[in-house]
């Protein structure tokens, strides 16, 4: 399903998605027409609006298009709002624009998932802060992984200070507290819901060299909620640890809140 601002989207506004690739996103789990962490996801849009477009957008206006989008879905499925403008030109990224705003849905995949090995790759994304649609780095950070048989990417800067992964957060575990990484990484909207319902947290930089002390690792998202990692690089962590049916816990209790 796509729909663009509301009606079914003609294939050539597409075009400027594959060809300029210049706009940004964020993406949501429905249960039930309802989203846990829905006022997030619409700050996020509007933020980032301001950010790459330099233009306001009208939130409501944007849950309504979601609302008509996702009307006859029930159950679970993942959504995802994207703004961009398809008019945009690839020589002249400075005119005006108009963004639009596209909604397209996938299935979401059941929870919990189960653990994954992970391999830390060299990698920063571009404006980091913004949920944006350039996502060739990561994506091949996640493609050199798997061909290195590891499930996905955990991002290191150039000091080998952990950032984030491909398309998640990581936190850790200590013993004692969750450890998020602190950096430049995209503050993502599961992430930021956990910390204010977790109340043993702290940001601190981690480096490559600290995995093995850790107690347990995990990736977030919208998509996934909470993802035992169970192992690092050469790195076993467990992938059963207490720490995360009490942070899946504390996530589920959190009220979701109706198109």
């Amino acid at each position: 399903m796509a729909e663009l601002d509301g009606a079914p989207v003609p294939p050539d506004a597409l075009q400027a998605l594959g060809l300029v690739n210049y706009g940004h996103f964020t993406s949501m789990r429905v249960e039930d027409q309802r989203i846990r962490g829905l006022s997030h996801h619409l700050d996020r849009l509007v933020r980032d609006c301001r950010l790459i477009f330099a233009a306001e957008l009208d939130r409501e206006r944007v849950r309504d298009y979601v609302r008509h989008a996702l009307r006859d879905v029930q159950g679970a499925i993942i959504v995802r709002v994207t703004i961009y403008d398809p008019a945009l030109e690839l020589a002249h990224p400075a005119g005006d624009t108009h963004p639009r705003v596209l909604v397209t849905t996938r299935p979401a995949a059941p929870l919990p998932p189960s653990p994954m090995r992970v391999q830390t790759v060299g990698y920063q994304r571009d404006l980091p802060a913004a949920k944006h649609v350039g996502l060739f780095g990561a994506l091949r950070g996640r493609r050199k992984a798997q061909l290195a048989g590891f499930d996905d990417a955990l991002f290191v800067d150039n000091t080998s200070f952990i950032t984030e992964g491909a398309t998640w957060n990581v936190g850790f575990y200590d013993g004692e507290r969750v450890v998020w990484p602190s950096g430049d990484v995209l503050p993502g909207v599961t992430m930021r819901l956990l910390q204010q319902v977790h109340d043993r947290t702290v940001h601190v930089p981690v480096n490559v060299g600290d995995i093995a002390s850790m107690h347990a690792a995990f990736a977030t998202n919208t998509s996934i909620g909470v993802r035992p990692i169970n192992g690092i690089d050469d790195v076993a962590l467990p992938g059963d640890h207490p720490i995360f049916e009490i942070l899946r816990k504390e996530y589920e209790e959190i009220p979701a809140e109706s198109i």
